[in-house]
């Protein structure tokens, strides 16, 4: 399982480069970033700690912005049973995925659509704030903090553009603890079904075997789940997102 021990590691590493607040500690590790958006800001794993504390001090630290708790596989057994126990809510069940890069389907790039990386937070981060749900008053505070990003690791950005120049998909690919995470997945509403988001997807894994890294991972909603089944990934476990 030391894929999924990496990609747990570097999941962390990716969520604190966003946080703000105070440091995170190992038993406990919190990030707030301030958007108001519940995943960018919340509680990555507890450890060795009694949980009515642990749930205290999140509450505190990550008082007055939307935020997660995800309970997944490098937390303490009985975690989100203790949680439930003290008032948090299960609001969904996120599978953890991986893939051998080089194992991975081949995808075609539909018509028209050009994938480049890109620096131009502008235009990048609106286009996956509309698809990942990120508020239009939460999106200057998103550029803010995609600007002062400082995990552990490289974020390459990834823009799919139609011949007009128009954002159509985008991904984030964090390449730390030599793996490849995915983030920002996304198509434009008025786009989908074409196969944009397998693109998106398959041109992430490219760009990371080129840099010789061999496997990749990734969090899936219910809706990518099939997607990225399609190309290859496989689930190694899970998250229960919950909010508290």
């Amino acid at each position: 399982m030391e894929s999924l021990e990496r990609s747990l590691a570097a999941h962390r590493a990716y969520l604190l480069g966003w946080n703000i607040g105070a440091p995170a500690s190992r038993d406990l590790p919190i990030y707030r970033s301030e958007v108001p958006h519940a995943p960018l800001n919340g509680v990555l794993r507890v450890s060795g700690r009694a949980p009515q504390e642990a749930l205290a001090e999140a509450r505190h630290r990550l008082d007055g912005v939307p935020r997660i708790w995800w309970v997944g596989p490098d937390s303490d057994a009985g975690t989100a049973d203790a949680l439930l126990s003290r008032g948090a809510v299960r609001l969904a069940r996120m599978p953890i995925m991986t893939v051998a890069i080089d194992k991975a389907a081949s995808a075609p790039t539909p018509p028209g659509l050009h994938i480049t990386e890109t620096t131009d937070l502008v235009e990048f981060v609106p286009a996956y704030g509309r698809v990942s749900g990120i508020s239009p008053d939460g999106v200057a505070r998103a550029i803010e903090r995609e600007r002062a990003f400082s995990g552990d690791g490289t974020v390459i950005r990834l823009a799919g553009r139609l011949d007009d120049g128009q954002i159509a998909g985008t991904a984030v690919a964090w390449l730390s603890h030599d793996l490849l995470t995915l983030y920002f997945i996304g198509t434009q509403p008025e786009h989908r079904r074409r196969g944009i988001g397998t693109a998106m997807t398959r041109a992430a894994l490219d760009l990371a075997r080129e840099r010789g890294v061999r496997t990749a991972a990734l969090t899936s909603t219910a809706a990518g789940e099939s997607v990225y089944r399609g190309i290859g990934f496989r689930t190694v476990d899970a998250f229960d997102l919950m909010s508290f």
